[in-house]
Order: C-alpha cells, then sequence, then structure tokens
C-alpha cells in the first residue's frame, strides 16, 4: 500500500507512534495531488502552501498530545458549495459575482474545530444542477478509472479526488444523488446520511451534505465531527451519541428490499443488474431474506419534480443582466429558462410530487429493514457531456434510484459491488430507515468486508 492511500485509522495510529507525521503526509500527498491533477481537474482554491502550515501546526499538536478532534492532521476537500470564510463560493458558473464568503459553512468549521488539513475545494458543475463534471467555470472534471468519461456529479471533482487518492476525506452535497452518483461511478463509498444529520447551510428541500471516502470506516470517522448541530440549519438534527465506529450487525433475520426497476428514467444495464443481483445474494447468504420490490417512484413524481426545480433555478437567476444569464452553461440555462413559463400553481403541485415520494418510501419501510438497489443505471458516458442523456428535455432520467431517499430524508450509501467490461466501476445502492445511519453504516461495512472493497485503484493516467 502506498503511503498516500492510508486510512484514517492507519494514519492517526501513525502521527500517534510518530512514525509519519501530519506534514511528512501531506508532503507525499502533495507529489501525488500533482501526478493526478493535469489529468483530471478535480479541484479548485487549491493552496498546498497553506495546507503545509495546517499540517505542521498538527504535527506540533500530535507531538504534545494536544490534538483537537478526531481529525486533527487528515487532509480534506470540501466541495466548493459549501462556503470557507474569506473565499469565494463561485457555485460552478461564471454567472456568479466572486464574493468572499463572510463565514464557514457549518462542515467547514466543524473540520476545522477538529484540526484537518483543508487543503482544496472540489469541482463542481453549474448552481450544482448537473451529474457531470462539466462547468461554465472550472475546467472539465474527469473520471480517474477513464479520463474520457465523466466522474458524475454534483459532487464531481470531490468524486475525482476521492478516487485518485488525493487523502481520506472529501465532503459532496447531495439534494437528488449527487453524493452518491459519482460515487457509483467512480467506485468510491459515498455516504447521504438522514437530513439533517450534517447540517447544511443553506438548507434546502431534500438538501444533505455526506463523506466521499476510499473505506466505510473513513465515512463513518468523519461523522462524529461532521454531525455535531448547527444553529444555521432549521434542520439541523439534535446531538447524536452514537459509536460511529460501531460495526457489528446481525444480518440474520432481516428482510432487505431489492429493487431493480426504478419506476421511470433510464432501463438499467444488464451488466449492472446482474453486480447487484449478485451482491443480494452475498446479504441472503448472511441470513437475510431478500424480497423483491417495486419501484417507489413515478413519472408524474419525476417530472413534478422537473417542474418545481426548473422554477426554483429561475427564480434564482431571472434578475441577473443578460450578459451574466447568457455566461451560464447552455445546457443549465435552456433547463431554467422553461421555468419562466411555470406558474406558482403549477410550482406548487411540482413540490408536492416531493411529498408524494416521501410517501411511497415510507409505505415501503413498513415492510422491509433496508433496501438494495443500483445507484446508477448506466455504465458510463463521456467526459464532455452534461448529463448522461446530454439532453435538457430530459435531465433527471438517471436519478431515479436515488433521488427518493432526499425527499423521504432516509440515509443511503453507494458502495462499489464491482466493474463493468469495459473496467468502469458499478455502484450498489443501500437505503435504510430514516434516522437510522449506523444501520446503512453497518451493512455497506458488512458488504465491505466481504467483497475486500475495491482490490485495485485507478492508475495514474499519461499527462
Amino acid at each position: 500500500m502506498a503511503e498516500t492511500d492510508l486510512t484514517i485509522r492507519e494514519l492517526r495510529r501513525r502521527f500517534a507512534d510518530k512514525s509519519l507525521s501530519p506534514l511528512e503526509y501531506w508532503l507525499s500527498l502533495e507529489d501525488h495531488v500533482a501526478a493526478w491533477e493535469p489529468s483530471i481537474s478535480a479541484l479548485y482554491l487549491y493552496d498546498p502552501e497553506a495546507a503545509r502550515v495546517q499540517a505542521k501546526a498538527s504535527t506540533e499538536r500530535w507531538a504534545k498530545g494536544r490534538t483537537l478532534g478526531t481529525l486533527d492532521g487528515i487532509p480534506a476537500t470540501l466541495k466548493e458549495l459549501i462556503a470557507t470564510e474569506g473565499q469565494p463560493v463561485p457555485l460552478g458558473t461564471r454567472a456568479v459575482e466572486l464574493k468572499p464568503a463572510e463565514a464557514d459553512a457549518p462542515a467547514a468549521a466543524r473540520l476545522r474545530e477538529d484540526g484537518a488539513v483543508i487543503f482544496a475545494k472540489t469541482t463542481c458543475p453549474d448552481y450544482g444542477m448537473l451529474s457531470s463534471g462539466l462547468s461554465s467555470f472550472h475546467p472539465l472534471s474527469r473520471n480517474p478509472w477513464n479520463i474520457a468519461q465523466n466522474p458524475g456529479g454534483s459532487s464531481a471533482g470531490a468524486a475525482a479526488a476521492a478516487a485518485a487518492g488525493y487523502g481520506p476525506l472529501h465532503i459532496g452535497t447531495d439534494i437528488g444523488g449527487s453524493v452518491r452518483l459519482p460515487a457509483g461511478w467512480t467506485g468510491i463509498f459515498g455516504f447521504k446520511p438522514s437530513h439533517g444529520r450534517i447540517p447544511a447551510d443553506p438548507y434546502y428541500v431534500g438538501r444533505c451534505l455526506g463523506p466521499m471516502t476510499r473505506t466505510v470506516e473513513d465515512a463513518a470517522f468523519s461523522m462524529a465531527t461532521l454531525s455535531r448541530p448547527d444553529w444555521r440549519d432549521g434542520t439541523s438534527l439534535p446531538p447524536n451519541d452514537f459509536d460511529w465506529m460501531d460495526f457489528v450487525v446481525d444480518i440474520s433475520g432481516m428482510k432487505i428490499g431489492l429493487m431493480l426497476d426504478a419506476g421511470c428514467g433510464f432501463a438499467v444495464d444488464d451488466e449492472i443488474r446482474v453486480a447487484v443481483e449478485s451482491a443480494a445474494k452475498r446479504f441472503e447468504k448472511a441470513g437475510a431474506t431478500i424480497v423483491s420490490v417495486q419501484p417507489v417512484l413515478t413519472r408524474a413524481m419525476l417530472d413534478g419534480l422537473d417542474t418545481f426545480w426548473r422554477a426554483r433555478l429561475w427564480s434564482d437567476i431571472a434578475g441577473l443582466n443578460e450578459e451574466r444569464r447568457d455566461s451560464i452553461l447552455p445546457y443549465i440555462r435552456d433547463w431554467a429558462k422553461a421555468g419562466a413559463d411555470i406558474s406558482g400553481v403549477d410550482a406548487v403541485r411540482g413540490f408536492n410530487q416531493t411529498i408524494e415520494m416521501r410517501r411511497s418510501c415510507g409505505r415501503l419501510f413498513t415492510r422491509v429493514d433496508a433496501l438494495l438497489s443500483p445507484t446508477n443505471p448506466i455504465i458510463s458516458y463521456p467526459a464532455e457531456w452534461a448529463s448522461p442523456t446530454n439532453d435538457p428535455t430530459r435531465p433527471f432520467e438517471h436519478i431515479a434510484f436515488t433521488v427518493p431517499w432526499n425527499m423521504s430524508e432516509q440515509p443511503a450509501a453507494s458502495i462499489n459491488c464491482g466493474f463493468s467490461r469495459s473496467g468502469m466501476p458499478i455502484g450498489l445502492q443501500i437505503v435504510g430507515p430514516r434516522f437510522d445511519d449506523m444501520r446503512v453504516l453497518r451493512l455497506s461495512k458488512a458488504f465491505e468486508d466481504w467483497t475486500g472493497g475495491v482490490s485495485v485503484w485507478p492508475q495514474r493516467p499519461i499527462v
């Protein structure tokens, strides 16, 4: 194992026994980032000098036995949408006027409190409204497994950085699948906890933050830090006393749903279906009862959400002058323009479909203890595409497996469950009951232990 592949547990052990310092680790990671970044363009505001200063301070704390928290000295990135004091938040688009943020958003504040080394932000598409590495502001972000392919999004840079080994911890955001979708396409672990578990600012219907890591344990390590409540999120959950590192689970007797039809959107690729069915058999072998379940999503629900989101984004950009509005990625601008013709009544009707999603998901979880499904219905798509359809009139055909769990506020994760014949990763989605974040982490860790996780990481592309 390369030094840059060390997990948070391994790094903490070596920091403690002084066989490796946070500064020494960072310097190795700095070289690793330099080798990869020209090919995948995952980072924004990358500041190695500031990282050296933070790592040196952490090294001194470890030497004195006065660390700030669990993540002291651990390098981390934050998705560009997550504000960091004094730095702009361009929202992935050239249309936004660049102004320094007045304060750290909750996730950034929690990482700093615990001494993490925040060395960069990660890229996202315009307004975080694409599952793509394409942006009018950032360079094109690419998938480390094949740089001709898309990493997905909107946490595009976070997924690419995690897959390429830019340290153990990257924080993304997810309103319809934006942590899990790119996690599936890049072979990493992406965890969307229960809504409000990690405070968000600004918060919004379905919007969550979540860790994107190479291992389940690394994601769990971050949760005690990230889940501390923050008054700025009106949906922030009360303090929890979870032991985030307790992965003991008795799968015997659990009833686990298997959903292979999302109800609308893309049909599931045959290779993905086979990989997910194989994963379900692992749980069955461990004693679970696997039951085939019907979709929770309908075309009316997905189209209603599309209507609501178009109206919402148009309300944000309608006041921009023509020059700024024209600088938005054309795909997003053209999609949002339809919002100008949506009446208030139709926007509310669209929003009401989020409630229908919630009801449908709740009904299913009266019959199952957990759910397995594909994360993504398709294997991959070109890096230059704005979405898996590349068609703004059909923008959300790829999110049908992921978006319901945002609206139902349930925890869900994506974990690698195999590879396609073309060598691209395949993601398995694991969903749990609302507030039972540990069930998702425990089932994910069990699956990781059975399969050995991702046994091979992307090789450095030729620059």
